[in-house]
């Protein structure tokens, strides 16, 4: 990282070569804040696309939940009734 003390210029060449280097690093900025705010949209777009598969598979696991309460019962079968398995 550079770092610049702002002093007054000793002559007007020195004036413009300070105004060209500012200008050139206030580009610079601005070109790096852009590619950030760019990188900061598109992590926002992919956390909200995980948020909704996340929501999604929750909503999946709590009906299979449901499905094998219901199957439970069903299959409930007491030892006796089984078929031995060399049948």
């Amino acid at each position: 990282m550079r770092s610049w003390i702002c002093r007054s210029p000793e002559t007007p060449a020195a004036a413009g070569t300070a105004i060209r280097i500012m200008e050139s690093r206030l580009y610079e900025l601005e070109a790096k804040i852009s590619l950030a705010e760019d990188l900061l949209d598109a992590l926002n777009r992919t956390v909200y696309r995980q948020q909704q598969q996340i929501d999604q598979l929750q909503q999946d696991i709590r009906a299979l939940r449901q499905q094998l309460r219901q199957a439970a019962p069903a299959e409930a079968v007491s030892p006796g009734d089984e078929i031995p398995p060399h049948y």
